[in-house]
């Protein structure tokens, strides 16, 4: 590497550090900054849904592979914080020490569902995943004397007034957030990262290379749904109360796919930038319009402006486009030049 480029380099790590200082120093003091309860309640949401896409993008974004489930280990996980509350009698913030047990019910899950459908290829893994979600959904409304039926499960009293209920919260879903976003940059730069890269790229040529394609699949699935599970744990804590349609809510994994497929699938700040744009937009539409369709109608709508004329997403795009500017329309890269056997004997 020549010493313009190392400069080139190191300039962009040192801006690159730069930023995500600044960007940890705007998250740390934003509740001190933005103290209103309902500018918190935004940004809550919004640091959940960039944990759980974040999840999903580690699986679906990373092997092509769609998920239309992820909703199953979220209401999953809330549905078992809730259920191991009310049966151990756990009040208090004693029962925060069950939010393990919300990963680990996650990942049981995930075992067999993904056994079962990642056998298949990815269309036909769509409607599978969407098949196994309902399943859950039918059974939280009609097992009653264990989910609690149409009337759901309460979480234990949080004894914390309403501001310091908000900031906790914050920074609890800060750090699910960070962990979540922590992974997957792990994940995407480790070999694991590669073969579910390759994966999506070329499945069965990634098989004749030697990747073990399902235990890589289901490695990187059941990763996926521990992080979902653990984070729907900590959403039904927030929410005080979980309920059928609300814990596996087919809107849930639609606003997923429409955050990653906005910011860029497959890349590590597409998914973080799809959620802090998308979910505090749809939550200020659900409470500014009493028409609760609005906000999903516009969703609909939005899905097809980016399939239509961003289908790569923002980042991806943003980035093409940067790169044409800074070239200036040049090749990014110099082409190699070649001598002919005349200028060799010259």
């Amino acid at each position: 590497m020549t010493g313009p480029m190392m400069r080139s380099v190191s300039r962009q790590r040192a801006a690159a550090g730069l930023a995500l200082v600044l960007l940890a120093v705007v998250a740390i003091v934003f509740p001190v900054v933005f103290s209103s309860p309902v500018v918190t309640n935004y940004a809550v949401y919004a640091l959940i849904f960039m944990a759980v896409v974040t999840a999903w993008n580690m699986f679906s974004g990373f092997s092509g592979y769609i998920s239309l489930g992820q909703a199953v280990f979220f209401g999953s996980g809330a549905y078992a914080v809730g259920i191991a509350a009310k049966a151990w009698h756990i009040n208090g913030v004693g029962v925060f020490a069950l939010l393990p047990l919300a990963a680990a019910v996650g990942a049981v899950i995930a075992v067999p569902f993904g056994l079962i459908a990642l056998r298949v290829r990815r269309h036909t893994f769509i409607v599978v995943t969407i098949a196994v979600f309902f399943i859950f959904q039918l059974m939280a409304f009609n097992l009653n004397s264990f989910t609690g039926g149409t009337i759901g499960v309460s979480a234990p009293f949080l004894p914390w007034t309403p501001t310091a209920f908000n900031d906790r919260f914050y920074y609890i879903t800060l750090a699910c957030a960070v962990v979540a976003v922590v992974i997957a940059v792990l994940v995407r730069r480790s070999r694991f990262g590669l073969q579910l890269r390759a994966i999506k790229d070329d499945e069965d040529r990634a098989r004749g290379l030697g990747v073990r394609t399902m235990r890589v699949k289901l490695a990187a699935f059941v990763l996926s749904a521990t992080i979902t599970g653990l984070v729907g744990g900590v959403w039904f804590l927030y929410l005080t109360q979980v309920l059928p349609q609300s814990g596996f809510d087919p809107l849930f994994d639609l606003s997923l796919v429409l955050m990653a497929f906005l910011g860029g699938l497959g890349t590590i700040s597409g998914p973080i930038i799809g959620a802090l744009l998308i979910e505090p937009g749809q939550l200020y539409l659900t409470i500014k319009y009493t028409n609760g369709y609005l906000s999903e109608i516009l969703l609909g709508a939005l899905f097809l402006l980016i399939v239509l004329f961003v289908p790569r997403g923002i980042v991806p795009t943003a980035g093409e486009w940067l790169r044409r500017l800074r070239t200036r329309g040049r090749p990014a890269v110099a082409p190699v030049q070649t001598s002919t056997r005349a200028e060799t004997r010259a």
